[in-house]
């Protein structure tokens, strides 16, 4: 179980600088705590490291003055920056193999303690699913539940706009700050008058195509269970319920007619196992008892014992082994082990140099492909 206690402002530094170094993922981040057992320390090291790993090019590490300014800003704007080990972050979201390293929370940081249920679907929306999106939430919310969904077109805006009574949060795929769509800058304010804004990327970041899993994968892990209304079958609607599956939240569905594209998403959940739902009452059923993954409290970080840390030698050995068996295609960590007969720390500390050197990427949910 990960631990939970607070950060000094010289650590949260190191923490973010760290989190904020690219090649530096949420698996890559977690592997170097189990290593190091803290950031500052971790941070000496990555260097180091990523030469080990066959890096050519120096790691642009996020510098000691990039991250000041980013945390001050944050304040400016009255948010407040949560690392995954902080007693408020997210507890549901800081139980995740891996969390997100950080969060910045513009609104009200509280809200997020609340049961939560995720609510996303299409963009290109029908009258009635958003119409539907609305009463779901709004219901919902008068229950006692958190309305979590992603600030897009169509289903998403319908489901906030439903909850806006009882607060609602907006995770996002850029920065905080970073308005997407333009014509959510009105919803936007309304949510932050009792609910948040939610990201793991840095101010002023852009969106990108990548970071749309990403945001994702926080909407699920936010929450106690994803309903999902409308969604085509190729859509990120589908790909916030495989997190949610890999995640053991509930995934529920509103089925639709076979004749509407924008429904073969919702009705292949359903037949896959997803719980069928037509009204909030059938969501609140599935969602009794259900109860957010605990992490363990304390008030000091780990420190992982020096046995831990796999021989030089072993791992400049597991390198080639490794990429040798990787491809494009992500593998599972737990095949690469197999497969390679290298014991389990030799594989983890191998596979940290190989990202950090910018030759491999982990995955959320265990795997990891060649670049």
């Amino acid at each position: 179980m990960r631990q939970r206690y607070e950060l000094s402002h010289k650590a949260l530094t190191a923490w973010l600088r760290m989190a904020r170094t690219p090649q530096v993922g949420p698996v890559a981040f977690a592997g170097l705590l189990d290593r190091f057992g803290d950031a500052q320390t971790a941070m000496q090291a990555l260097p180091d490291l990523a030469k080990r790993g066959g890096r050519v090019d120096p790691l642009k590490i996020t510098t000691q003055a990039q991250a000041e300014d980013e945390i001050a800003a944050l304040e400016r704007l009255g948010g407040v920056l949560l690392p995954s080990c902080d007693p408020a972050f997210p507890e549901a979201l800081a139980a995740l193999g891996p969390p997100p390293p950080v969060i910045s929370v513009l609104g009200d940081p509280a809200i997020l303690a609340k049961p939560a249920c995720a609510m996303v679907g299409s963009r290109n929306a029908s009258a009635m699913g958003m119409r539907m999106a609305r009463q779901i939430a709004h219901e919902l919310g008068e229950y006692g539940y958190l309305i979590v969904s992603g600030l897009a077109r169509g289903i998403d805006g319908a489901a906030h706009h439903g909850a806006l009574p009882t607060g609602t949060v907006a995770v996002v795929a850029g920065g905080v700050d970073h308005i997407y769509p333009p014509e959510h800058a009105d919803l936007r304010g309304e949510i932050l008058q009792d609910g948040a804004v939610v990201s793991e990327r840095r101010l002023g970041h852009s969106i990108t195509a990548k970071d749309f899993p990403r945001r994702n994968r926080i909407i699920s892990g936010l929450s106690l269970g994803v309903l999902v209304i409308e969604a085509a079958q190729r859509s990120g609607s589908l790909i916030t319920a495989r997190f949610a599956l890999e995640q053991g939240r509930e995934v529920m569905a509103i089925p639709g007619t076979p004749l509407d594209p924008r429904c073969t998403g919702t009705n292949g959940l359903i037949k896959a196992g997803a719980v069928l739902a037509q009204s909030a009452q059938d969501v609140i059923d599935a969602l009794q008892g259900r109860l957010p993954p605990r992490v363990e409290e304390t008030g000091e970080p780990y420190t992982p014992p020096a046995a831990q840390a796999p021989n030089d030698h072993d791992v400049d050995a597991a390198r080639p082994i490794l990429l040798a068996l990787l491809s494009p295609s992500p593998t599972p960590r737990d095949e690469l082990i197999r497969q390679s007969g290298l014991p389990t720390a030799v594989c983890a500390a191998s596979l940290l140099e190989l990202e950090l050197a910018g030759l491999i990427i982990s995955l959320p949910g265990g795997a990891v492909a060649r670049l």
